[in-house]
This record gives C-alpha cells, structure tokens and sequence, in this order.
C-alpha cells in the first residue's frame, strides 16, 4: 500500500499549481513551508517563482550552496535576480530576513534537516569583526547584504557561475559585499587578479593559496591587497616550476607583508628559494600552530632561528619534508623548543642518518603531546629504526607512525634508486614485529618502501593486529595536512 502524501507535500503541490497565485501570496505562508518550497522550485527551475522566493525568504541566511554543489547558471542568476529587486527597493520591506546568501557547502544536509537546524546558521563565521546591535537600533540591518563564495583565480576557461557572479558584485560593490573564506590564486595574470580581488572584501580571506611566482612588479601589485587581508589565518605558498632568480625575489617582497598579518595560525612553503629570509618573515609573525616547508633549500642558520622566535613556542604541527639536513644540531635545537606542544611531526625525505637520528632521539622523546609523527624517506639501518620503534613507543598519545624501510631492505648500491627488495623485508618484517611486541606500542605502524611527491602516492606495509603486513597503495595528500 503506497503512503498517502504529506499535508506539507499536498500544500507545496498547490503552491506550484498556480504560479501567479503563489507569487503574491508567499509572505502568508508559514515559514516553515517556505524552506520546502524552495527546494521543489529550485529543482524544477521555476525562475520567476524563484525571485520572489528570495524576496521573501524567512531567514538571516540562505545556504544556497548546500542546496546543490554546481547550481544551474540561469537558476542562479534568478536568484541573484531576486536579491535585485529587494535592492531596489527604497525601504526594506518588514519581513526581509535576508542578510547572506552563503554559495559554499559548510552544512551538509542542512536542506534535509529543514527550517529549525537553518535556522542556528544564521551568521556565518567569515569576518573576525561582526555587525552589532545597539540600543534603539539595528546595526546589523544596515549592513550590505553579503555573499560569499571561496574563489579560484585561474588561466584558461573560468567557472561561469564564479564569473558572473564578480561581474554582479562589481556592479554592485555599494550594497553588496562579496567574501570569500577560501581564496586560491592560480594564475600570474595581473589583470584577473585585480578584477577579482578589487570585488572582494579582503577582510573576509581566512586561506590563500598562491601557486604561481610572477615578475617583482606583480608581486608588489598583489601585495598591496595581501596587506589588507587583516583576518588572514592559512597561507599556502608553492610551485612545481623549477627555482630561478626570478621566483627567489618573492620571500622578500611577500615576507614583510605576511608579518603583518596578527591572526595567521599556519604558515604552508613549498619550492621556494628563500635565500636567508626565513628569519625575516618569522620574527614578527604572532605565535602559529602549523609550519610547513618543502624543498626550500632552507639554510642551517635559518633552521637555528625558528627556535628562537616567538611565532613557533606554541606550535602544534610541523612538516618538514625534502629538507637535507646536513647536521643534526640545528634540528635538534628546534625540536627542543617544540617538544611541549608538538602533537603531529613530520621529516619526510629529509636524509637524515642513523648518526644524526641517534643525537635527536632524546629530544623525540620529550614529544610527549606527539599524536602522528611520519620519518618515511630517511636512510636508516635496521638497528636505528628498532631503537626510534622503542623510543617512540613510549609517547603514550602516539597513535599513527610512518616509518622508512631500513637500508637492509634495498641492494646496497641502489637505494637512492629505491630498488626495495620484498623478499628481504619478509626477514626484517618479522623482526619488526617482535621488536613492536617486546616495547609494547599503541600506534598504528606504517613502513613506506616507496614514495612519488609528484603524484602523491606511497607504498606501504602496514601492521595489523594478528602481526602480519598488508601491502597497501596510499595517498600522500592526505598525510600532509598531519592531524590525526
């Protein structure tokens, strides 16, 4: 027997059956109702119906973003069409609710869980400094309307939806403000650059990520905003082009700006020539809790000054990955100022030795907060890692190690080739095992035989429970971002 259809359903399907009716008569509808509509008018693409839904939405904000994950572009710009209208009005009606139209997909199933759970996202936490009430008056409605989108700056086809909305918002800069949490900068052109970023409220950046490494000029063209990006909490530097004279200018140019920026927390380089100017972009920045440098060919004496700055005391997370550390004094120095705090670790490919390891052991071990630690990369022997597997199993809140095959496991004159040997690993596995079983350890223990940054892949052996290795196929992406 088929259920008989819900009252609510029965009242949307009236609604749609009368369009010019249900146009003048939506602000008398319950505002519960109003959000299921919504949902059937914006599936069946009712443009018209749509504008005025908008008009008469119930709620400080529309999660139009979770509604669907690539919007229709012309239902979209009904949408936009509807804000329009509310815009040209002289006076605000007095159920206008709408304050941000939020196109990003932050509360999944938001659309299914109805009017009730949108409700508690009323505001979205993009800008540090909020609206506020005051006696006798609402700020708040004063406010332009805000919308806001994480954005991508690209060469070749741009997304159409993106474009046109920077295009509506430009047009519109006085009562509309546009924000974007996420900002990823992909392309050198100084003129796509400026067109967006000259839209955006630049207040409202909390992540960017820049990939491309442009002639001084540009760089002191897109500095010029950077410094107006106050709220700025990630910033993510890298490219996969090779290091040049050119590129080896943008740490001093970009370095002075990122010093000013009082609330960046994580701090991501990758591939940059930094030429001695570590020392300059740390010392003013404010306590982080995420550094991660790769391929900078980062100097000794810069790696001697992050222990003495006060940005790393309170760091959380630190990935240093294809970092050649010639001696072990510097790091070690480093690590002795983190040890406190450090929960995740990462010194991947850095070419330690089993010399070097063994002057930084005790330090390892006062890690005492280290949840992910990752060593994949290294040359060490067998014996070296037995004695770093007993080291690390007394850190009681260690639950996940990636670790380098020992050099037993390769032809002595091939492992830079990374000519692993499975048949010599069967022997070293074993003894592995038992040395895990002798120290007792809560981690879950990963041996990476091989690695490719390139296409962030890695082979691993994993322990299990019953003691035996499983070879598996993982993704490196997901180990870079570190946190359990």
């Amino acid at each position: 027997m088929r259920t008989p259809p819900s009252l609510q359903h029965l009242a949307i399907q009236s609604v749609l059956s009368n369009q010019s009716l249900s146009i003048s008569a939506l602000e008398d509808l319950p505002a519960v109702l109003i959000t299921l509509l919504f949902m059937e008018i914006y599936k069946q693409g009712y443009t018209e119906m749509l504008k005025a839904m908008v008009q008469a939405w119930p709620l400080p904000c529309l999660p139009l973003g979770d509604l669907v994950e690539s919007p229709d572009l012309e239902t979209f710009k009904a949408v936009l069409d509807g804000i329009d209208l509310l815009l040209a009005k002289r006076e605000r009606p007095s159920r206008w609710k709408l304050q941000v139209l939020d196109l990003r997909n932050d509360h999944p199933n938001i659309w299914i869980q109805g009017y009730h759970s949108m409700a508690q996202i009323s505001y979205p936490d993009v800008l540090t400094d909020r609206p506020t009430e005051s006696c006798g008056s609402m700020m708040i409605e004063e406010q332009p309307l805000m919308v806001i989108r994480d954005l991508t700056i690209k060469d070749g086809t741009q997304n159409a939806l993106q474009a046109h909305l920077l295009q509506w918002a430009r047009k519109r800069k006085e009562r509309v403000q546009l924000c974007s949490r996420k900002l990823r900068i992909l392309s050198g052109s100084v003129s796509k650059i400026q067109k967006a970023l000259g839209v955006v409220r630049l207040d409202s950046i909390q992540e960017l990520v820049v990939s491309e490494f442009w002639l001084p000029g540009t760089l002191r063209i897109f500095t010029l905003y950077l410094g107006h990006m106050k709220n700025l909490k990630c910033s993510s530097m890298w490219t996969d082009i090779p290091r040049s004279h050119e590129n080896s200018q943008y740490p001093w140019i970009i370095g002075g700006y990122l010093g000013r920026l009082k609330h960046l927390q994580e701090l991501h380089v990758h591939n940059i020539l930094f030429i001695a100017t570590i020392p300059t972009i740390l010392r003013s920045l404010p306590p982080l809790k995420m550094l991660s440098l790769s391929s900078c060919a980062l100097p000794e004496t810069d790696l001697r000054f992050l222990s003495q700055y006060a940005c790393t005391r309170q760091l959380k997370h630190l990935h240093l990955r294809t970092l050649p550390m010639k001696r072990a004094e510097p790091l070690r120095a480093f690590l002795e100022h983190v040890a406190c705090t450090l929960e995740t670790l990462a010194l991947e490919e850095c070419y330690i030795t089993d010399a070097q390891l063994s002057a930084i052991l005790p330090t390892l071990s006062q890690c005492s907060q280290l949840r992910f630690f990752s060593f994949y990369g290294n040359c060490i022997s067998m014996a070296t890692l037995q004695n770093l597997l007993s080291h690390m199993a007394r850190l009681g809140h260690l639950r996940r190690g990636f670790y380098p095959a020992p050099l037993e496991c390769y032809h002595p004159e091939d492992w830079y080739l990374e000519n692993f040997d499975p048949g010599r690993f069967a022997e070293v596995g074993a003894t592995l095992v038992q040395t895990l079983r002798d120290v007792g350890t809560n981690q879950k223990v990963q041996i990476c035989t091989s690695f490719c940054h390139r296409h962030n892949t890695c082979q691993l052996y994993s322990l299990t429970l019953d003691g035996t290795w499983v070879v598996t196929e993982e993704d490196l992406t997901g180990l870079s971002a570190l946190p359990v």
